[in-house]
This record gives structure tokens, sequence and C-alpha cells, in this order.
């Protein structure tokens, strides 16, 4: 080729290379935005019998900057003491559920339930357009231990509605169970909102996945253990969000539990 041939060649490729035109370079994705909220950084209430954790505010706390995430308006960690709990009192236009950790839940309700929830088991009870219950530890001697989670329904006005999930013996070990859809759809509650909340167990070294679609939002809430999400460090209490596309990445340091809640 001749000098001047191959310095115009050479030129041209170089400006189409500056407007991102030359050759089959892919472009390296764009890292997902992870947000952190610390366990350490959450409101506290303790009543002597009621020692709780709010994610979010809640009752006495206050945070402008943590008012909820998308549909998700509450997240409280309680631990409650031996044959206390919360007398009867109502609730409207939230769906709410407990997932017990620890001891036992004692739940009763004004639509005629009466149920005693173990660890592993989740209520759900649609308040619609007005219920009242209760919730107690019925041990004298052991503590219950169990998150309460309220997400904000996608109608008012509804009818009032109670149902479980309790896990099959292929769910009760697998890393990643859907526990609540807004279809019940794999032997999950059914929720009346776009939302769908995932258990999650991990041994040490072991990962999940899990695809967040556009114009969503994921919030992972972290049980028990040490995991890294997307490379973030996280911890017991800890939770963490993104509102951006893509692949999350869930990766135990040590054994870990968690809830994933994937929301439109």
């Amino acid at each position: 080729m001749e000098r001047r041939t191959f310095l115009t060649h050479l030129a041209a490729t170089a400006g189409l290379a500056g407007l991102g035109l030359a050759g089959d370079q892919p472009q390296a994705p764009k890292a997902m935005r992870i947000t952190v909220r610390k366990s350490l950084e959450r409101g506290r209430a303790d009543h002597g019998w009621l020692d709780s954790r709010h994610t979010f505010s809640f009752a006495e706390y206050y945070d402008p900057r943590h008012m909820g995430f998308r549909s998700l308006r509450v997240i409280n960690q309680d631990k409650v003491t031996p044959g206390a709990g919360f007398p009867t009192h109502p609730h409207r236009d939230m769906e709410i559920f407990s997932y017990v950790l620890e001891g036992a839940l004692e739940h009763k309700d004004s639509m005629g339930n009466g149920r005693t929830l173990k660890p592993g088991e989740i209520q759900l009870m649609s308040a619609g357009r007005g219920v009242t219950h209760s919730e107690f530890n019925p041990s004298r001697s052991e503590g219950l231990h169990f998150l309460q989670i309220w997400i904000q329904p996608s109608e008012r006005g509804l009818a009032p509605s109670y149902t479980e999930w309790k896990p099959s013996e292929a769910a009760r070990d697998a890393r990643k169970v859907l526990v609540i859809s807004n279809d019940g759809r794999e032997s999950s509650a059914a929720i009346h909102q776009d939302a769908a909340v995932y258990r999650v167990r991990l041994a040490a070294g072991e990962r999940i996945q899990h695809a967040l679609a556009p114009g969503r939002g994921a919030w992972l809430q972290i049980i028990r253990g040490a995991a890294k999400l997307n490379g973030t460090a996280l911890a017991a209490g800890d939770g963490a969000s993104t509102e951006d596309a893509g692949e999350l990445v869930l990766e135990a340091v040590e054994s870990v539990e968690a809830l994933l809640f994937d929301l439109a």
C-alpha cells in the first residue's frame, strides 16, 4: 500500500474509532447502583416486652429520608418476650405479612382466623376496608422473633382476606423460593400488588441471580449471616435497594437468609 493511501486509511479508521463505529469492541455493562440501609442506622423502639427495629419510618420513629421503597412501606424486625404481644388493633388498606424466624406467633383476627405459626412460615393479611387482629407469643419460656412487613395495595377498599405460606419439602431448603406474588403462582401467597417476594437461603460460597426488569425496583433484606450483592458487602439487618435494570447477584460470605422484593 502506498504511504499516502495508508495514511488516509489510518486517519479514517481513527476517526471511526473516535465515533465508536470501528471494530466490534463491546461496551462494558453499566454497573447497577446499590443503595445500602445499614442495620445500625434503623430506628429502634424498646418497650420492654417488644424490641423492634424499623427500616422505614414507623410509629414514633420518623425519618423523611426513609419513608418506604416503592409499594414497600414497613419492615419491622420484632422480638417479643414470652407471653407478650400486640393486643387487638385495627388496620385498613394495607397488605400485611409476618415471617416467623424463631419461636411461635399466635394470630387472631375479626375474620374468624386463629392460627399459630412456626419458624419458616408466613401469614398474609389483606386489611382491605378494615380488619382487627392481635399477635402474641404464646410461649411462657421462649422469645418470639419475626419480621412484620407492610406493602401498599394497588386498590383501596378491598374485601379483607387472610392466607398463609408454608414451605413444602422441596421449598424448605431451596436457595430461592417465591413466597408471595400478585397471582399466587408457584404455590405462593397472593397479594393485591404487583410485587414478588422471594425467600433466599444460601450456604457460604453459594449464590443466586435475579433479573430485574426495566421500570422495577428491588429491595433485599438480610435476616441472618453475611453476603455480597453485586460486590456490595451486607450484614444481618442490612437492607439494599436498586432501581437499575439488570442482573442482581447475591453471594453468601457465610450462611445467609434474606428476603428479596421485586416491585413495580
